[in-house]
Order: C-alpha cells, then structure tokens, then sequence
C-alpha cells in the first residue's frame, strides 16, 4: 500500500472513498454447479445429523466448541439453539442430490468497518475431500465481497488444527498470526490462529477459483485433473 502522511508528517493509514456502513447478509440462497446453500432451518437438523453421523469417530469434532451429538434428539436441540440465531447466520450446504452435508456460518459481522468472519465450518463426510467443498467455499466468500461489497474476510481456528490452516492457505487466506491463549474450550487451552482475505486480494483469487471450478478441470468421474493451488 502507498504510504501517506497528514499536516505533520506522520505516516497514517490510506485514504477511503466510503466508510459504510455495509449491508449486513441477509441469508440469501448461494446457488453452484456442484452444490448450493440455503439459510439453516429446522427441517435440515435430520438430514444434517445423518449425514455427520458417517463420521462414526467423532473426530471431524475435535476442534469444535460442542461434542458430537449421540442420538438425532441431542442434535436437533444443538441446532436449534446454536445454528437458527440472528447474530450469527448458518448455512446448510447442500449437494445435487438434495441432501443436506454440511454447515458453515458467517459471523462477527461488522458493517461499520466492513469485516465478516466465516466459522462454525462442519464438513460431513459425504462432503470432505470433493470439489463441494471449495465451491461452498468460494460461494460464501464471493457474496462477502461481490455481493456486500466487504473489506475485510477473517478464518480463525485452533492453531493446533492443521488440517484447517492447511486449508485457509489454500483458498487463498493470509496468515496473520496467532493469538495466544486467546480462548479456552472443552476445559483446554486455545492459541488462534488467524488468517484473512482483503478486497484487494480478491480479484486474483476470484480468478483462479474461476479457472479450478471450471468443467474443464473435472474428468468425467468428476476428478479434479489441476488443484486449486496450480492455478
């Protein structure tokens, strides 16, 4: 960013055109080629829960606030508290068979300064390791800033979980540092980590979500034949 100095020449930060407030997200339904997602609602609890319920482990909620829910009643009660609120706003992301696989929800929306946190991301297995995935990704990032027109993009996790740093970098987040002790969970400690997408980024990464989602980089089992990071 090109430096600035005020009447006394100190360095401040670079000018803005406009100073919000931004629009607020209003739950709007993000459709896609391979998956689509629709504002959570209490008739997705069932199809979610049996769907999470192919992680028979319990470890895809290691690094979550909650414990996974034993009987389809435990969970349904966890939904409707936790994923139906107004301060944050859920998703349920669903694939072409109209089945419910996952959750992710915006939070710490900010319209005064124009910054929107993603979390609560619960890839069920039906969903994990496929292109769904990155597209759900990309749909919520791409409303953020095309969309609302944001400037700022926050993904926060435990810094021990690296499967999700491994995946923020790859879809384009910076790494910004790490918080430490920052919460506590599950009666354990809680260093963060946090990454971010600015408006200026997302022109280029826009791009190469482009030329990854395109059909032409999916064989006809619908492999990926080049990984987002090649673009």
């Amino acid at each position: 960013m090109t430096s600035h100095t005020n009447e006394f020449g100190q360095a401040i930060g670079f000018p803005l055109e406009f100073t919000g407030p931004w629009p607020r997200p209003q739950g709007i339904t993000l459709p896609g080629c391979t998956c689509r997602l629709k504002r959570a609602a209490p008739e997705h609890a069932r199809g979610l829960f049996d769907s999470f319920s192919h992680d028979q482990s319990g470890q895809n909620w290691t690094y979550m606030p909650t414990s996974p829910a034993l009987d389809f009643f435990e969970f349904e009660a966890w939904f409707l508290s936790t994923c139906l609120g107004e301060d944050l706003l859920f998703y349920t992301v669903f694939d072409r068979h109209e089945r419910e696989i996952g959750i992710a929800s915006y939070l710490r929306i900010n319209p005064n300064v124009g910054s929107i946190e993603l979390g609560w991301i619960s890839m069920s297995p039906l969903m994990q390791r496929t292109v769904m995935s990155t597209e759900a990704m990309y749909l919520m990032m791409s409303h953020v800033f095309d969309d609302l027109g944001y400037r700022r993009y926050e993904w926060k996790c435990d810094s021990l979980n690296a499967p999700s740093r491994a995946t923020a970098q790859r879809l384009g987040f910076q790494f910004e540092g790490i918080f430490r002790q920052c919460v506590h969970y599950k009666s354990r400690n809680r260093d963060t980590a946090w990454f971010a997408v600015i408006d200026t980024d997302w022109p280029a990464l826009k791009a190469r979500f482009n030329m990854y989602l395109d059909l032409t980089n999916f064989d006809s089992n619908g492999k990926q034949i080049k990984r987002l990071s090649n673009f």
